[in-house]
């Protein structure tokens, strides 16, 4: 005879605490607050992030295109069957223009998000070729990083980005004057 299969059983669970202990076990005021901040915080990367919304708007594009598909198959149905002297019994069709157009709103929000990684991207390649890199702050030698500037480089660097800029100020102000027609002011007494 075969041995009676036992089922398993869960183990016991305690008896939920009491209203004393969930206050004791409550974090304070200040933990809460910094909790919410922490999730606020990341709901609003995630808000910001064109990647993430990219991946969140996937799923929805590919459910929109399934239903654009389904009502594009009953209403070609529907039609055949009217064009066939048939009588349809599905009544009123879904519109395929409203289906169409939640498709392309998708579509063009995937697009937004892809343009505004694609800038991101851009921006954080220009700022790491034109921007100088780090000062050692080291005192120990071994301790200085190998993309960093000694102090000589990094100021000659700046001071060829603040003439740039002063460059491209005069440059500017002189051509607003050209379409004002103003005369440039001359230097001082």
């Amino acid at each position: 005879m075969a041995a009676p299969q036992q089922q398993p059983t869960a183990p016991p669970q305690a008896p939920a605490p009491g209203p004393q202990a969930q206050l004791q076990a409550a974090p304070g005021p200040q933990l809460q607050l910094q909790a919410q901040a922490q999730a606020q915080a990341a709901a609003q990367a995630q808000d910001f992030d064109p990647v993430q919304r990219y991946k969140m708007l996937i799923p929805q594009l590919k459910e929109s295109l399934q239903n654009l598909m389904k009502i594009a198959a009953q209403n070609l149905i529907q039609n055949t069957n009217i064009d066939n002297g048939q009588k349809s019994n599905d009544g009123v069709a879904q519109r395929f223009d409203k289906s169409l157009e939640e498709f392309y709103a998708l579509c063009d929000q995937l697009e937004l998000c892809l343009r505004l990684a694609y800038e991101c991207l851009s921006q954080s390649f220009d700022s790491t070729k034109h921007s100088p890199t780090l000062v050692p702050t080291a005192t120990k030698p071994d301790a200085v990083q190998t993309e960093s500037l000694p102090y000589t480089q990094y100021l000659s660097m700046i001071k060829s980005q603040i003439s740039c800029a002063k460059d491209i100020h005069n440059a500017l102000l002189e051509c607003s004057n050209k379409i004002t027609g103003k005369l440039p002011a001359q230097g001082g007494p």
